[in-house]
């Protein structure tokens, strides 16, 4: 092998068999002893791609040009490239489908997922999306972010009032889609893509964390909800389980529909999206180590050569895109070495154009949270209502401080916060009585079926909606 070849070697297994590989003991087998040179994929059936690398093809991942980070016409931003030097794209918005999409980023501590959310968060900008970001570091892990974001929070009080925030645009867009006779989002027509990030989500949903049920319970509704309205959620987070991030039940959906770039992981995480599905049978991911390069023991009595290995930083899979074993890095982004302050590339990368914001039409239902672009107990406090106290002092809350005018708010923070205000559940009498009045035609039980499943609420099956047209002819 000369130093510039490339090999590639297409595999078959016999008819009725699936390929099942360990990288590992692969890369041992073709005495390769630096598993970054080997890529494999498969289709998860009975073929594979394997190819060999002279050096690891992953070493530097620069940016051509930061212009090109914009959205492109299906939805898609170039975030960095695979290991055969193709683009790897990430999709932010589906115009087939007229939907937003979802997103998680996992990594272990020190595996770039920070560098990754600016490359995207540029991206974001510079296509005219509105953000909302929670940088729950204390504003640490992206701070070039903090003007080039619409609204910029660092403590979970703030997460809470952008969730909050966002799912009354949520209700305040699905009114005027519904009034207008329109199910699906349409990009900038006339309203702009919106999308609520989480850094570090892990810190709002963990186990113990004050805010974890009422978070889960926006992010899951948000989530299954906002897509054909122009609302995404996106998730960055340290995790070794899903169990960590609000319960499996709430990410699973998103695993399998959303967006998901997995950095370094653990082996619990890896099982679990192999058990849900995530991965097909037989097929597994190359570990990533935190240095590149191969690893060379020395005996005690050699002389060891002092010279730092290459990181990883910015390696992982994008299993949502069409080569999920493909190993992928984001590009390389800001300074080499650490600055004072603010890192100025890493500001140019987001560019001097404006940032967008949220639709005037949704301003009074964003509320004075937004307005204000508030942080901390001041933001949770415009956005969640107090509770009224009764006529012997005594509020809902327990355990509040009183805020004037006969209204109490509970202990700040902590278990005790006031459950946010959820929506009425419609009954199914409710919503077929909607449908009914909003068609001009007549309609059979199957047109109504489908008609209130389109809605946003639970699915239900002919057989209901058969039982409840009875009941409202005999009322």
């Amino acid at each position: 092998m000369t130093a510039e070849t490339i090999y590639e070697l297409t595999v078959e297994a016999p008819p009725g068999d699936l390929i099942a590989y360990d990288p590992i003991r692969l890369a041992s087998a073709l005495r390769i002893e630096d598993p970054s040179r080997l890529a494999i994929e498969t289709d998860g059936m009975n073929h594979a791609l394997v190819t060999i690398y002279p050096s690891d093809p992953l070493a530097d991942v620069e940016l051509p040009d930061p212009t090109e980070l914009a959205m492109d016409d299906q939805g898609r931003i170039w975030v960095g490239r695979y290991h055969n030097g193709r683009p790897a794209r990430m999709r932010l918005y589906d115009p087939r489908a007229g939907s937003a999409q979802r997103g998680l980023l996992f990594g272990t501590t020190g595996a770039g997922k920070s560098t990754g959310l600016q490359v995207i968060l540029a991206a974001e900008k510079r296509s005219g999306i509105v953000t909302f970001l929670s940088d729950l570091k204390g504003g640490q892990s992206v701070p070039e972010a903090r003007d080039n974001v619409d609204w910029f929070v660092t403590t979970p009080e703030g997460a809470m009032a952008q969730l909050r925030t966002v799912w009354l645009i949520m209700q305040a867009r699905q009114v005027r889609y519904a009034a207008a006779g329109r199910s699906k989002f349409l990009m900038n027509r006339p309203d702009p893509l919106l999308n609520l990030r989480i850094d570090e989500a892990n810190r709002l949903l963990e186990k113990g964390a004050p805010f974890r049920d009422e978070a889960t319970y926006y992010i899951k509704d948000i989530g299954r909800t906002g897509r054909s309205l122009g609302i995404g959620v996106h998730l960055s987070a340290q995790a070794g389980h899903l169990e960590e991030l609000g319960g499996s039940d709430t990410l699973r959906g998103m695993l399998k529909d959303g967006e998901v770039i997995l950095l370094r992981w653990t082996s619990t995480m890896m099982r679990q999206l192999v058990s849900d599905g995530l991965l097909a049978a037989g097929q597994s991911l190359a570990p990533i180590p935190k240095y590149a390069g191969a690893i060379k023991l020395i005996s005690q009595f050699e002389e060891a050569a002092d010279e730092d290995a290459p990181g990883t930083q910015g390696s992982g899979y994008l299993l949502s895109g069409h080569s999920p074993t493909s190993r992928f890095r984001f590009f390389n982004v800001g300074s080499t070495e650490p600055v004072e302050g603010l890192d100025p590339e890493m500001l140019a990368l987001y560019g001097d154009g404006p940032v967008a914001q949220l639709e005037k039409e949704s301003l009074d239902d964003a509320g004075d949270a937004y307005a204000g672009r508030l942080d901390g107990p001041e933001a949770y406090a415009a956005i969640f209502p107090m509770e009224e106290e009764d006529e012997d002092g005594e509020g809902g809350g327990g355990g509040g401080r009183k805020s004037g005018g006969g209204k109490k708010r509970a202990a700040h923070p902590g278990p005790a916060m006031p459950e946010p205000a959820k929506p009425r559940t419609r009954t199914l009498a409710e919503r077929v009585q909607a449908v009914l009045e909003d068609s001009d035609d007549d309609m059979d039980a199957a047109a109504i079926l489908e008609a209130v499943n389109a809605d946003g609420g639970r699915q239900v099956r002919l057989g209901s909606v058969r039982n409840t047209l009875t009941a409202l002819k005999n009322n």
